[in-house]
């Protein structure tokens, strides 16, 4: 056991909430950096746990966001406590924030971080910021927030990058943003909290891309760590569900909170990797594989980025 060494916080998350959250043995927790295949996880989870595609309520009721200051703490504690499921829980929060506890399962997935980049912008563009600290300030008050901006536009969560025009500077924005749960100095953090501890019994860490070419091989490694059994002509129809197109054929149960978004169905926007191939250029390579030496081990470097950041070097 292990108590947090670390506190996170921001307009929306506040990872104290889990300095005394009741754990129960079995519990997940999907620690995950923004953009990185939590919902995708989630869905894996939910499948596993209740042997079946079709689930008695939306994912995110199901699988909830403790430290999200979107609802009352209280509230929340009750509800999971008369949860009679196996818990599996969802955090943005890095695993030096969280207690880390011999009876309960820690999941990471990793992914390359220039294609969260850009699934982070597309998150940020279909976000609805009225409606989302709308029920921030209904949950937990005001306290932290600096009120609208100059042009009467309601806040945008702490640490996000202005509106640029191009999504060019929006990826170099995030590359150096240094809110401690959003950006690339977060996402290479909270990768190597799992890291260190990856051999861990009760601690997984997946790649997004190993998921996608392996997605049965995954469920089976997580069903044989949390000690579900599922019956063999089971496997194809849950391995199915948990593909990236079925999952957007179902946003209307699976994206989390649709209220927040302008298009919940765009919350499944690609999925795809490489997509920041479109986007940089050998330059442009160049320069991030520089800010990544400055803050990722070679080790972890060269595995989230799947080999060589630029053709011919290591990212070391």
């Amino acid at each position: 056991m292990r108590q947090p060494t670390a506190v996170y916080q921001n307009i929306l998350m506040d990872s104290l909430r889990w300095h005394e959250f009741p754990f129960r043995d079995g519990d997940i927790v999907i620690s995950t950096p923004p953009k990185c295949g939590t919902t995708w996880t989630q869905m894996i989870c939910a499948l596993l746990i209740f042997g079946s595609t079709d689930f008695p309520r939306p994912l995110d009721e199901m699988s909830r966001w403790p430290d999200l200051l979107t609802s009352r703490y209280e509230d929340l504690v009750a509800e999971l406590a008369a949860q009679p499921h196996r818990r599996f829980l969802k955090t943005h929060v890095p695993l030096d924030g969280l207690p880390l506890l011999d009876g309960v399962t820690y999941v990471c997935v990793g992914r390359d971080p220039r294609d969260a980049a850009i699934s982070w912008d597309n998150h940020i563009e279909n976000t609805n910021f009225e409606v989302l600290i709308g029920k921030r300030v209904a949950a937990v008050g005001t306290d932290g927030l600096a009120g609208p901006s100059p042009d009467g536009e309601p806040e945008r969560p702490a640490g996000l990058p202005d509106r640029l025009d191009s999504a060019y500077d929006r990826f170099w924005a995030w590359v150096d943003n240094y809110d401690v749960l959003v950006g690339l100095p977060a996402m290479l953090h909270h990768l190597a909290t799992f890291w260190e501890v990856r051999h861990l019994p009760n601690v997984l860490l997946w790649h997004y891309d190993e998921m996608k070419a392996d997605l049965d091989g995954t469920m089976r490694q997580l069903a044989a760590r949390i000690g579900v059994e599922v019956p063999e002509e089971s496997w194809p129809e849950l391995v199915r569900a948990a593909r990236f197109d079925q999952m957007r054929s179902r946003s209307d149960e699976l994206t989390p909170d649709s209220a927040i978004f302008l298009d919940p169905a765009r919350f499944f926007n690609r999925g795809e990797s490489g997509q920041w191939r479109e986007l940089l250029d050998a330059d442009d390579l160049r320069r991030y594989q520089g800010r990544v030496r400055e803050l990722c081990d070679p080790a972890l470097a060269t595995w989230v980025h799947r080999g060589s950041i630029v053709d011919g070097a290591t990212p070391a």
